[in-house]
């Protein structure tokens, strides 16, 4: 009897909730593993599902959102020697267990924190509360590839955003595998969606793409390549949050700065009395 082929795993992207091959059938060799090299195609495409996902996860409670957010934590830590295997040492994929967990006992009371009623001279109501932005275009941290990746898409998603992620072309094995966690984690198809292959062709595609609220230029590595996403970011005045510095520590309390900056403030006054 023969021996067993072992069947070799292709990764691939994560689209509206799905796995597609690039459309440009382009893939790079990383850990002698195939990955999807997406193309500014695949780049509209996610911008598409981030979109259409909008509304239903907008929508949904924030006691809904946690939920879903702390399942996607019981899922990771389900998979932990999956990670281990690919090289993400434990403990932080340990950490990036604790990160969603976090995040998830965060939405239902981000409204009470950054909200509330303010003191008008007048017979009103005035009533602030945050809303999502919208679709958040996020460019991934390298390193640490597993806790880097959930601290940028956490935050953008418990308020209700939908986002759009390039992860870094050096460590996508991580960021695909993270995908397979979401889509077994009861998250809608097109809350998160992961393009991976090279950042200079599909993060140019995403600054400039007329339906994205606001980019996060988290991992951007290159001054220059960040000016110009600056610069066609402004097309529509989207959002900026700019580069990490490179001695950024992961592992300390994110605190409230990267979910307040993906949202809109909304205030709504309302006559009182007869």
């Amino acid at each position: 009897m023969s021996e067993r082929v072992a069947v070799r795993k292709t990764y691939k992207l994560f689209i509206g909730g799905k796995f597609p091959r690039s459309e440009s059938g382009r893939s790079y060799l990383v850990q002698s593993s195939n990955v999807s090299l997406a193309s500014r195609k695949d780049a509209r495409d996610a911008v598409v599902a981030a979109r259409a996902a909008v509304k239903g996860w907008a929508g949904a409670t924030a006691y809904n959102r946690g939920q879903i957010l702390y399942r996607a934590a019981e899922m990771l830590e389900g998979r932990r020697e999956q990670f281990v295997a690919l090289g993400v040492p434990g403990d932080e994929v340990d950490a990036a267990v604790d990160r969603w967990v976090w995040y998830a006992g965060w939405a239902d009371k981000l409204a009470q924190v950054y909200g509330g009623a303010n003191p008008v001279a007048g017979p009103y109501f005035n009533i602030s509360a945050p809303e999502p932005t919208g679709v958040i275009a996020v460019v991934a941290p390298e390193r640490p590839a597993l806790l880097g990746l959930v601290s940028v898409i956490a935050p953008a998603i418990v308020s209700g955003n939908t986002v759009v992620v390039a992860a870094s072309p050096s460590e996508p094995l991580a960021a695909v595998t993270l995908a397979e966690v979401l889509a077994t984690s009861d998250l809608p198809g097109g809350v998160v969606n992961i393009l991976t292959g090279a950042i200079t062709e599909t993060a140019p595609a995403l600054a400039a793409h007329m339906d994205v609220n606001a980019i996060d230029l988290t991992g951007v590595t290159d001054t220059a390549l960040a000016t110009d996403l600056e610069v066609r970011a402004a097309e529509n005045l989207k959002r900026v949050l700019r580069p990490a510095p490179a001695d950024h520590d992961w592992s300390v309390d994110p605190g409230l700065a990267r979910m307040t900056a993906l949202l809109e403030t909304k205030t709504v006054w309302h006559p009182k009395g007869v």
